[in-house]
């Protein structure tokens, strides 16, 4: 290569159908693994699909797209070989797969349509009868042709991070597509998406020049955050300059705690908290509407706060700044980290962060909705409570949704939740419960969707989280200190789901004569528990009646699916709840017997969410 073209860098914008068709781009090794979180990935499709919904009307046709708001996603450097065929990523791969992973399921969702919208080519490549994806390195390969494919993979003990990570994240991706968006939108967001998407592309021609380019943006950006800005403007209206230097040291030491949990902890705090406190109306659903309170905290918070801290701050005066930040700021600090320590790790003074961490709404709704009822005047006890209360909440609503198979992303169900926030705002302990249980009363969906819900390719991830929760209380009953994590997420062996039936329509040839039919009744919630990884594999195959030796010496769930388990343990048929919910065995299991099953499932599902929670709690 020629010196003048080694050191080109060329930049330039462009969409991600022209960065992705039918290019071929590897991984640096430097930066191979993919580590976003769910957090990460449930913001970028809440953006995408908020910035999609402002423009769309359905009357527009496609072509009118062109016209609509265009969505910039930042930069992506690589480096290129002399004859411009081989590109390696330098930066911004972790958007890319993202998006690659994104383009996958909307490649899914569109599959059966009459039309579609061309999008495989943004993905994969085709030479010679073989394909190979656009952006690869050889440890994705298996998982993304297996995405592709079929819509999901099947972790293996051997896989690394980025494998784990992928997949994880697809699963957040349908859990938050918006449902608004699958119909008659769909064709019109996927246009949108490879048209109005933007980035700046950076190609150097060198690998000394691809790496300046990566240092230089990462380590020398000198651009103010909103933060920071925010602080600059709450010091300028302080006066005294004694006051404004501890309010400095204040501000710094509580950041400096933030930046411990996360690199963008500060930020979200500051979205949390004003629009869980102070935030009084959204935008409209309507294309064209204007961005209201919750819109512009979640864009320019700081922007936001100038405008608006007279009118409902009531911030006006130098002293009124000075106290406000000297005592609110670092109370509601806390309670954030209090609640992200609690969702992180089980804590039995609020469980309920622990469960809505794993099966929860995107945190731009559940992050504000657990700081609203919280007052400066709490103790500890009740912040615990109030965090506990909420999360119960969110969760309820969750899982009866899923159990209905309906979806919660953030774009169908934020107007409910920021009513949500705003009707237990600052409220006592009480009133909280009153108002949740008010709440509670009109989610729509309601518990009897149990009697149909069972496993398919796109809720294993939700599958697992019930199991959980209802193994974890039936050990309850008996009085073992068994919590959700250890079904949901141990640090040693890892529970899978198990089919009580083996997968051989055979067997039940007496009941089914459609393989669909018995399919459906295999993935029936009752007839699914969680086992040890491996220990399922190990008889899966097996009949009922030879896997029930089995089940016997596993958790207690499994374990009442046994004659004998009652008659070792008689203890356990004489407590009220579990007479209540009407446990019985079952030497075999036919049709019948999954359907008592079934019944009893939703008999679970009402005791442990049941909103005598809110009242026994309370009256610790």
């Amino acid at each position: 290569m020629n010196t003048t073209i080694k050191n080109k860098i060329e930049a330039y914008d462009t969409n991600i159908k022209s960065l992705l068709k039918e290019q071929k781009f590897y991984i640096d090794f430097f930066q191979r693994e993919y580590r976003w979180q769910e957090r990460h990935i449930k913001t970028l499709v809440e953006d995408l699909t908020n910035s999609f919904i402002k423009s769309y009307d359905p009357s527009h046709k496609r072509s009118e797209i062109a016209n609509y708001h265009s969505y910039y996603m930042g930069s992506v450097v690589f480096n290129v070989n002399p004859d411009d065929t081989k590109k390696s990523i330098i930066d911004g791969q972790q958007r890319i797969t993202s998006i690659s992973l994104l383009l996958i399921y909307l490649n899914h969702l569109q599959s059966k349509r009459e039309k579609k919208v061309s999008i495989s080519e943004l993905v994969f490549s085709e030479k010679y009868d073989e394909k190979s994806f656009n952006m690869t390195d050889e440890d994705r390969e298996e998982c993304l042709t297996a995405l592709f494919e079929n819509g999901e993979y099947k972790i293996k003990e051997d896989d690394n991070e980025t494998v784990k990570n992928m997949v994880e994240r697809y699963q957040d991706i349908e859990e938050s597509f918006p449902e608004e968006l699958m119909g008659d939108a769909l064709p019109y967001f996927i246009d949108w998406l490879t048209e109005n998407v933007v980035l700046v592309a950076i190609k150097a021609y060198s690998d000394e020049n691809a790496y300046t380019i990566f240092e230089t943006m990462n380590d020398r950006g000198l651009n103010l955050t909103a933060t920071e800005m925010l602080k600059g403007y709450v010091l300028s209206r302080i006066e005294d300059k004694k006051q404004r230097t501890e309010l400095n040291e204040i501000w710094k030491d509580q950041i400096q705690k933030l930046h411990e949990y996360d690199e963008y902890a500060d930020q979200n705090f500051f979205q949390a908290w004003f629009r869980g406190k102070y935030a009084v109306s959204i935008r409209p659903g309507k294309a064209g509407s204007e961005n209201q309170d919750f819109e512009k905290i979640g864009s320019r918070f700081h922007s936001w706060f100038r405008d608006n801290h007279e009118r409902l701050f009531n911030l006006k005066t130098s002293d009124d700044f000075y106290q406000f930040f000297k005592h609110q700021f670092p109370f509601f600090v806390k309670c954030y980290l209090m609640m992200w320590d609690s969702a992180e790790k089980y804590n039995s003074k609020a469980p309920h962060l622990c469960y809505v961490n794993y099966w929860g709404i995107a945190h731009s709704l559940s992050d504000p909705m657990l700081l609203s009822p919280i007052t400066y005047d709490d103790d500890e006890i009740t912040i615990y409570k109030k965090l506990d209360f909420v999360a119960r909440y969110i969760e309820t609503f969750t899982v009866r949704r899923s159990v209905n198979y309906k979806k919660f992303g953030q774009t169908a169900i934020k107007y409910t939740m920021f009513n949500v926030v705003k009707s237990i705002r600052h409220t006592s302990l009480t009133e909280l419960a009153k108002n949740l249980s008010k709440e509670i009363n009109e989610i729509s969906e309601n518990w009897s969707g149990v009697e149909y819900f069972g496993l398919h390719g796109m809720n294993r991830k939700f599958v697992k989280h019930l199991l959980s929760r209802i193994s974890s209380y039936v050990d309850g009953l008996v009085g073992k200190d068994v919590t959700y994590p250890k079904y949901h997420h141990p640090e040693g062996r890892q529970f899978e789901i198990e089919h009580l039936w083996a997968n051989k329509m055979e067997y039940f040839s007496d009941e089914f004569e459609q393989e669909n039919e018995f399919q459906e009744w295999r993935n029936s919630i009752g007839a699914l528990i969680l086992l040890p990884q491996g220990t399922n594999q190990s008889f899966n195959s097996d009949l009922y009646s030879e896997k029930l030796e089995h089940y016997l010496k596993e958790n207690t769930y499994a374990q009442t699916l046994h004659p004998s388990y009652y008659k070792k343990n008689p203890n356990f048929l004489r407590s009220e709840k579990v007479r209540e919910l009407g446990f019985s065995a079952h030497p075999d299991f036919k049709c019948t017997d999954l359907e008592e099953r079934q019944a009893l499932v939703q008999r679970l599902c009402e005791t442990i969410w049941s909103q005598d929670y809110f009242i026994e709690i309370s009256s610790e």
